[in-house]
């Protein structure tokens, strides 16, 4: 009888452990899809970015996304990827942080179309997906946050246009070599579209013009080096889409032995370019204020996950010509005499950073201090 009484007990205990495991298990789902105000102060929330060539994804993009959301939600957790410039690695990123629950996506593609279908996977779960930096071309996107970048390509094209004038290049002494951004994103056509609109009207002849695959410098580099080749003392200047394929073109004239080198553009600020612009090898870069850019979109995602939909300062239409809420933020253009006034000034970089013993004489120069 004791025995049995013994079982009995033992048993008993056993059956109230279990189902005090199994009311833990259920009271964690419950924490992560339970009600609005629970949502929003244990949400997941997805950042995926499209490539780690481009400097400012790891430098700048995440970490200020990062620190905003820990800002606005300490309980929320971010869930990162990195494409790695790989638009089936992206969905499949998109994919696991579905499965995990996200509530949100902020989601900067690698190809714009391909993306679409992580759009639609994402509604099918009632997630909504904010299109970071580059436009997806999908109807369903809850908000677009970038900059204005047919505005980018303008500054680019009008900073060099200006510089080619000032150096007294005459319209039919030599052209332009144009390296475009990757045919996969979006940006990349408005800023081409941006520089070809300073640049058709103002007599320069476009030599050649690539569409990098990827944003590589590789690749960039690799097409540069043939067009020397082919137009050799003909360059009078280089539309680079942005500081890596700007940074390339200038490796590729200067393995060549060009010298002088002509003017070259870029995009993005990059620490790279900012000291380039420094030692005269690039002639400017623009400038967007990443941590505005990640803040915003910390900022929406929260909201996102409250249930709360703000609207945007505009509307951006899609390339299938849907309306997307959006907010466009203002892009500067960056040559050596406003470096300290822009990157600087705002903190995106020290003077200590820029000025390194390498660039310790041009930053004199320059009234860096």
């Amino acid at each position: 009888m004791k025995i049995a009484t013994m079982k009995t007990v033992a048993a008993g205990a056993a059956l109230l452990l279990t189902m005090g495991v199994l009311a833990g298990c259920s009271n964690g789902a419950q924490n992560s899809s339970g009600t609005s105000s629970e949502n929003a102060a244990t949400a997941q929330i997805g950042l995926l970015l499209p490539d780690s060539v481009t400097a400012r994804y790891e430098s700048a993009d995440k970490p200020y996304f990062e620190a905003k959301v820990k800002e606005l939600c300490p309980d929320c957790k971010v869930l990162y990827a990195n494409a790695d410039g790989d638009a089936a690695k992206q969905q499949q990123q998109a994919e696991s942080m579905l499965t995990q629950g996200v509530k949100v996506l902020v989601l900067d593609p690698f190809d714009g179309e391909a993306a679409a279908a992580v759009v639609a996977e994402a509604k099918a779960k009632n997630v909504p997906v904010i299109s970071y930096d580059r436009l997806i071309n999908s109807a369903d996107l809850s908000y677009y946050i970038s900059f204005d970048n047919e505005k980018v390509g303008e500054l680019q094209a009008t900073a060099l246009v200006d510089k080619l004038k000032a150096d007294g290049v005459a319209p039919g002494d030599g052209g332009i070599l144009m390296v475009n951004g990757s045919p996969t994103d979006n940006n990349a056509s408005q800023f081409k579209s941006g520089a070809h609109k300073i640049i058709d009207a103002s007599g320069y002849k476009v030599l050649a013009e690539f569409d990098t695959p990827g944003w590589e410098p590789a690749k960039a580099q690799d097409w540069v080096a043939g067009q020397l080749t082919q137009f050799k003392g003909q360059i009078k200047g280089v539309y680079a889409a942005n500081d890596g394929v700007g940074g390339a073109a200038i490796a590729a004239m200067k393995g060549a032995g060009v010298s002088p080198l002509p003017p070259v553009t870029g995009q993005d600020a990059e620490l790279a370019g900012i000291q380039r612009i420094l030692a005269g090898d690039q002639y400017m870069t623009v400038y967007k204020a990443l941590k505005p850019e990640a803040e915003k979109a910390a900022e929406l995602a929260i909201d996102l996950t409250k249930g709360s939909s703000p609207k945007g300062d505009v509307t951006v239409k899609t390339k299938g010509g849907a309306d997307i809420q959006s907010f466009l933020l203002t892009p500067v253009a960056v040559t050596v005499d406003t470096i300290e006034s822009t990157v600087v000034k705002d903190g995106f970089y020290t003077v200590a950073q820029i000025c390194t013993a390498d660039y310790k004489e041009a930053c004199d120069k320059a009234g860096i201090k």
